[in-house]
């Protein structure tokens, strides 16, 4: 009788034991199943965010297929008051990298060409550092090359441009 009345409590604790697992189950499989979505979407989202302010890699492309094309002046720009409202200007000297394989390059950069649009690159380049501080012209210069080489990227509308450097900047007040 102790035998019988013993699995008769293995099974019931068996029963409930499968009861709270699925009540588990269903409780939780749909939170996940949320949770997913959400590290989707959120994944998705910084994904279109790095595809859209794209900046070609450098490093991706060969130095013999880049075409570096120096700006013969180094430009002097006012540069966006600091939080001390103190006025700070830069002089720069920048270097627009080209890629020589793409097809846009035939069209703007071969033999000197983009020496004709010279106005318009600076132009574009005077807007964009303007926009920039102290701080950042000294601290994230890397960041002002990216927002350089995008700019330019949407001035010609083409991607043959892969990134500017500065050979030499000097930040003053």
């Amino acid at each position: 009788m102790k035998k019988n009345l013993m699995s008769v409590l293995i099974l019931a604790l068996v029963v409930v034991n499968l009861v709270l697992t699925a009540i588990i189950t269903i409780t939780i499989v749909p939170q996940t199943k949320k949770s997913n979505e959400l590290i989707n979407q959120v994944c998705s989202a910084i994904n279109l965010e790095l595809q859209s302010g794209e900046v070609s890699d450098i490093s991706a492309i060969p130095v013999d297929q880049l075409d570096v094309y120096d700006l013969p002046d180094s430009l002097t720009i006012n540069l966006k008051s600091d939080e001390d409202g103190t006025a700070y200007y830069a002089i720069i000297n920048v270097s627009v990298y080209m890629d020589k394989e793409h097809e846009d390059y035939s069209t703007y950069g071969k033999d000197g060409k983009l020496s004709e649009r010279q106005t318009l690159i600076e132009n574009e380049i005077n807007n964009t550092v303007r926009e920039f501080t102290r701080t950042d012209m000294t601290d994230n210069v890397e960041d002002v090359q990216d927002e350089i080489a995008l700019r330019l990227k949407k001035l010609f509308n083409s991607d043959f441009i892969v990134g500017v450097g500065f050979s030499k900047v000097t930040v003053g007040n």
